[in-house]
């Protein structure tokens, strides 16, 4: 087997799980220059790659298969399933608090940042002269909802927060609306476990919104899967396929070429490929536990490759061990198709 051979096969399985240590968030590692003029300009398309090394790309898609179907297989052994569903199912009453933990914490380097969601979001952008107030606001919220303290209201002014940055931002928001999920989420859920709203008792809100919180409970975690998944869809056909010319240049700066050997755009190509099948998987609810670990995993990875900044990662990395923690809903495709009984898959 030549070199070539082997590093188009590790190339295959870096493709299908662990696109981040081929990739990074790329308006975070670029410098602004960079960025403004990728967008700004014309990009090569990393789809014609597909007919320029065919060979490559279909031995890469058949060893992408064989893995995820592999991983499903594990994932639906009923022999796993039952030594594994008493802790899957005791670990699934931690996946909100987990969630409301990310969305304080995210707000408060938000705050502390003074950017919304991301370095690129500057507060002043957003608000000018009121960036200050717009900065105390967020540390408000994010220290209520870490406290579990007036949850769905605090959610509320985040959600307000939002529409105020679509406003400004317009498409560009959905790369962040995985935020939108979490904040649908809490407003949804509220304080719950380890909160003072729960122990308290004096959130007369959350106690005359009790009817429609168990109506709406069941769709918190549907909906903030469906709208992450969207986010992780967006922001890599924005950078990988809109303006490719974003992920080329990472490629480029971070010599990634020297660690597979093809051309730029045939790993940029890999890279948007995984990319969107880590968002069609979440949005479908497809071997979410497997999905989220490898998100965790390899964006670990990315962080210390690229030396991207922390805080705006944050929300990533907590909805992803919220994920692990929750598993499957019953919208979830293989939650619907596959779970027996009370029994879920593994992975």
């Amino acid at each position: 087997m030549n070199k070539k051979t082997i590093s188009l096969i590790f190339l295959a399985v870096a493709f299908f799980v662990a696109a981040h240590t081929v990739s990074a968030h790329e308006v975070y590692v670029l410098n602004q220059q960079t960025v403004s003029y990728d967008v700004s300009h014309p990009s090569p398309d990393p789809l014609t790659m597909v007919k320029g090394d065919s060979s490559d790309f279909l031995l890469a898609t058949i060893v992408g298969v064989i893995l995820v179907g592999g991983i499903f297989l594990i994932s639906i052994s009923r022999r796993l399933e039952k030594a594994l569903n008493p802790l899957l199912i005791k670990a699934k009453r931690w996946a909100p608090l987990v969630a409301r933990l990310t969305l304080g914490l995210s707000l408060l380097a938000a705050a502390y940042y003074r950017a919304l969601f991301g370095p690129e979001i500057p507060l002043e952008s957003l608000v000018g002269h009121y960036a200050g107030v717009l900065q105390i606001v967020l540390y408000l919220i994010g220290v209520l909802i870490i406290m579990g303290l007036f949850v769905r209201q605090s959610a509320f002014i985040a959600l307000v927060i939002f529409i105020i940055a679509v406003i400004a931002e317009r498409t560009y928001m959905l790369t962040y609306v995985n935020y939108l999920g979490e904040i649908i989420a809490n407003l949804v859920l509220g304080g719950g476990l380890w909160s003072l709203d729960r122990h308290l008792n004096k959130a007369t809100i959350a106690n005359s919104a009790a009817r429609w919180k168990e109506r709406l409970e069941p769709y918190a975690f549907p909906t903030l899967r469906v709208l992450f998944g969207i986010s992780a869809l967006y922001a890599s056909w924005y950078a990988k396929l809109f303006h490719a010319s974003l992920a080329l240049d990472t490629v480029t700066q971070y010599h990634l070429t020297n660690y597979f050997h093809f051309p730029a755009l045939f790993v940029v190509l890999g890279a948007l490929i995984v990319e969107t099948l880590v968002g069609v998987f979440f949005i479908l609810g497809i071997e979410i536990r497997f999905t989220a670990l490898f998100f965790l995993m390899f964006l670990t990875l990315s962080l210390f490759f690229f030396g991207e900044v922390v805080w705006p990662h944050i929300v990533l990395i907590g909805v992803n061990i919220a994920f692990i923690l929750h598993g499957y809903d019953r919208y979830s495709l293989e939650g619907h198709f596959f779970k027996r009984r009370k029994i879920e898959p593994v992975l």
